[in-house]
């Protein structure tokens, strides 16, 4: 059968899946997610293929590498087969690491030096991938960046305003969530039309230009701190912020990042970066929760109507991510800044989540997709198998 196992860890989870090759396309025979990472409520569910559920627990696991461990003993315990390849969902892989590719010794020491593009990821990726390969010695490992799918961006796009030499040193717009968006492209298929942006939204956002299905521009940067405001991230700020900060509260590199990564964006303004309690909050005439989904929204607005005028107009807005997915107040809020584009939704379908929620009155349509990294890696795998 050679199943593929796939990995997509997060800063507190960790979502998996065993994939077959089935009717031309990669099937999922289990998938799981460990979530809460790190903390006494944390949790495991796994799923087989008719998405019956094989186990469901309260777990603490005090790392991904637990989880992992623990996850493979419950699959070989199910007497799933081995997988032939194992493919790892890496957010950044600085300038030297932009494709998919395997993880040869070469590969790895690029990853080792390119931390300091990507601190918060890097370096647990870089665990996982060790652990794993105790887990299954000899089983080729993939590494699949979520910077590989923006590298069909111009250079106006990629390119900051910034002197010669620095770009040279890889500081340059990357771009991430390419995996998601690449799983959406494949989902359309012929439905794609020639001008698409799709917005990732959960508590990483991001959205994206697409020009018959490639990326021409996208929001995150050199890390996927910039854009629009996120659950704890600040997105787009002015540079002068942080030299501020820096100079007047005396802030350094680490306390500087924890700020913008961690103690920013919804959490800063509304007090939570969970979207359904900012909403609940707004509803209750929460000021600040009112105010955080109103930039929130607003930021999301702006930049599909900026990609609009890089696209030269507005085929499809496609909203994906958990808030994107499940949010019918934050899809309404920012479409119907949007009316001028020519979006209109249907209240109906939207509030239901359907997959399409345009109304026919508008010149634009609007879907609701899922995003599907883990099943995008595992495509993506089997075109580098042998």
């Amino acid at each position: 059968m050679r199943p593929i196992l796939v990995i997509n860890s997060g800063s507190s989870s960790l979502k998996f899946g065993l994939f077959v090759a089935k009717s031309g396309d990669e099937h999922a025979l289990v998938s799981g997610n460990a979530d809460a990472i790190g903390s006494d409520s944390g949790t495991l569910e796994i799923v087989d293929e008719q998405e019956s559920v094989l186990s469901r627990e309260t777990h603490r696991f005090t790392s991904q590498k637990e989880a992992l461990s623990h996850i493979t003993k419950q699959l070989t315990a199910s007497k799933y087969e081995a997988p032939v390849a194992v493919g790892h969902r890496i957010v950044h892989g600085g300038p030297h690491l932009v494709k998919h590719q395997l993880i040869t010794d070469a590969v790895f020491s690029t990853l080792q030096k390119s931390v300091h593009f990507a601190p918060l990821h890097i370096p647990p990726a870089v665990e996982l991938v060790r652990h794993t390969e105790r887990l299954f010695p000899q089983v080729p490992q993939f590494a699949c960046f979520d910077t590989a799918f923006h590298q069909t961006m111009p250079e106006a796009a990629y390119r900051f305003a910034i002197p010669e030499k620095y770009f040279a040193d890889g500081v340059r717009r990357y771009g991430f969530h390419g995996l998601s968006y690449a799983s959406i492209v494949h989902a359309l298929g012929k439905e794609l039309p020639p001008k698409t942006v799709a917005a990732h939204l959960g508590s990483g956002a991001s959205l994206v230009a697409l020009a018959d299905g490639q990326s021409v521009d996208t929001s995150m940067g050199l890390t996927p701190t910039g854009g629009i405001p996120m659950g704890t991230r600040t997105g787009e700020l002015d540079p002068g912020v942080p030299i501020f900060l820096m100079r007047n509260e005396k802030l350094n590199a680490d306390a500087l990042e924890l700020l913008l990564n961690h103690n920013a964006g919804l959490k800063a303004l509304g007090g939570t970066n969970d979207m359904r309690k900012l909403q609940t909050a707004s509803d209750a005439g929460d000021h600040n929760a009112q105010l955080a989904i109103e930039i929130f929204c607003r930021s999301i607005a702006k930049t599909v109507a900026s990609y609009a005028a890089v696209l030269d107009g507005l085929d499809l807005l496609v909203f994906t991510g958990g808030i994107g997915e499940h949010s019918s107040a934050v899809r309404a809020d920012v479409c119907r800044r949007l009316s001028f584009l020519g979006i209109a939704l249907d209240a109906e379908r939207n509030a239901s989540s359907s997959a399409v929620i345009s109304s026919e009155a508008g010149r634009a349509a609007v879907r609701v997709m899922p995003s599907e990294e883990e099943v995008q890696i595992a495509r993506e795998c089997r075109k580098l198998l042998p």
